[in-house]
């Protein structure tokens, strides 16, 4: 069976073909280190972790790169209102998303560049544009000329002269064009020193969009398979990656794949609009495997919307689950991870996630297994032991790719010593950062942040021995 994706390029679910046979270079966005994680930010990286785990499970050998944006406009904002280095804002902020990932099982990238680290990949890359005569410079900006480039707006099918122009507050006549973006920023006064690097067009910074094409050719080579990312960063975000990277004679990307958003009463999560639901406060009170379920459940194109049910459905869906392997494993013996991960698929699933990972009609299957097995093990007979095997290796192996597999070493145990270790590493990152405002005498940042792990259900004791936290007891009704 051939895979098959929606590419956004064009706009069509195509045929999957490596540039490589047997081998998929794969980039996806990650995260801008500005703030904690929101589930909202999740999405991307669950979707595409199915995406990647069925490419293995099929025989390809995938090279994942997830980049960290570890500087840029947000980053400099809040850590100086925050009174806090803004390489410490970002590297707090980084280790929750990372432990974020890990909690719900995410599998860790092959390569994840920093966009500091890189810097002398995205001034090559400028001085490229430049000399083509794609950018432009003006005192210590660079500016990527989108009417040089007659392939701008393709990706999003969008004409140059419907574009909005860049919100960059650049006063008029600075630019050639409104809606030209910035390659590479000037540094501005009051800024941190360390904020900026020597150019050959000037001390500054990077541009959002320059960072991303710079990592994904350096990993992946000048073309490479996929390029993923969530909704919304299609325009400008990926527009102009693609128009910068093309502009320059690379090929860039061969399929580009967008996964849709969670939502709340319709409106897309997000911090700007205070209804960001955050990471902490979920695994303080959710078993990680069910707000993974939660989400990968739904088709990565579809809009999830979070309601109040939506961890109680996923929860008593997950229940029905592991509650069946572990009757069964009680009945025939705990199946081998080995044998899980090498069992033979059931046509109709693989044919699913063939369908641009299709996971509703995989999860169909799923259910359908599942009921046989149950029915099996109602029988009791000693054909029906060899039955309920079967179909526990089948549901296994299939919840595997989806990597909710209850047999996993990852969510075998209720009291898992990884998720222990993932929620500590996310309230230590709080912690850090209320005692780097206590130090501050930012009494206001320091109690907000006691509130809000206290409203997540961790009490937090301070001692002579330092700093403490434990689960609040939930029995108490508080």
């Amino acid at each position: 069976m051939t895979l098959r994706l929606f590419d956004t390029a064009t706009r069509a679910v195509r045929d999957f073909v490596p540039r490589v046979p047997g081998e998929v270079g794969l980039y996806l966005c990650g995260a801008t280190v500005q703030a904690s994680p929101h589930v909202g930010h999740l999405r991307p990286a669950v979707a595409f972790d199915v995406l990647v785990r069925w490419l293995r499970r099929k025989g390809d050998r995938v090279t994942l790169i997830r980049n960290v944006t570890d500087i840029d406009d947000k980053i400099l904002a809040k850590s100086a209102e925050a009174g806090e280095p803004w390489w410490a804002w970002a590297a707090i902020h980084e280790q929750e998303f990372t432990a974020a990932y890990e909690a719900l099982g995410v599998s860790r990238p092959t390569y994840e560049p920093h966009a500091t680290a890189h810097v002398t990949d995205m001034v090559a890359l400028v001085e490229r544009l430049l000399e083509s005569g794609h950018a432009y410079a003006t005192g210590g900006d660079v500016w990527f000329d989108v009417r040089s480039w007659a392939g701008y707006g393709s990706l999003t099918n969008q004409r140059l002269e419907d574009l909005t122009p860049a919100g960059d507050d650049v006063p008029d006549g600075v630019k050639r064009d409104p809606r030209d973006f910035a390659l590479w920023k000037a540094a501005k006064p009051g800024e941190p020193e360390t904020a900026s690097w020597p150019t050959p067009f000037g001390r500054g910074r990077p541009g959002w969009h320059l960072e991303c094409s710079a990592m994904a050719t350096r990993y992946l080579g000048e073309e490479f398979d996929i390029h993923g990312g969530g909704l919304d960063l299609r325009f400008p975000h990926h527009e102009n990656e693609q128009a910068q990277s093309n502009a320059v004679g690379d090929p860039f990307a061969r399929y580009w794949l967008h996964s849709a958003w969670i939502t709340q009463s319709g409106v897309k999560m997000s911090k700007s609009l205070g209804n960001g639901l955050l990471v902490r406060e979920l695994l303080a009170a959710t078993r990680p495997v069910v707000v993974r379920y939660a989400i990968v459940s739904v088709q990565y194109r579809s809009m999830l919307e979070w309601g109040p049910d939506t961890l109680a459905e996923a929860e008593a869906t997950w229940d029905r689950l592991a509650g069946f392997v572990e009757r069964a494993q009680e009945r025939v013996g705990v199946v081998p991870c080995e044998e899980v991960r090498d069992a033979e698929l059931p046509t109709a699933f693989a044919a699913a996630l063939d369908d641009d990972l299709n996971v509703p009609q995989a999860l169909a299957v799923v259910h359908e297994h599942l009921r046989a097995g149950n029915s099996a093990l109602a029988d009791g007979s000693a054909a029906a032991v060899t039955v309920a095997r079967h179909h526990l290796v089948a549901l296994r192996a299939m919840l595997d790719v989806l990597g909710i597999d209850p047999g996993s070493p990852q969510w075998a145990a209720a009291d898992d010593s990884r998720y222990a270790q993932a929620l500590d590493a996310v309230i230590a990152a709080e912690i850090e950062a209320r005692a780097e405002a206590r130090r501050a005498k930012d009494f206001a940042t320091s109690d907000a942040i006691r509130d809000r792990l206290s409203a997540a259900g961790i009490v937090v004791q301070d001692s002579s021995d330092g700093v403490r936290w434990s689960l609040a007891d939930r029995r108490s009704g508080g």
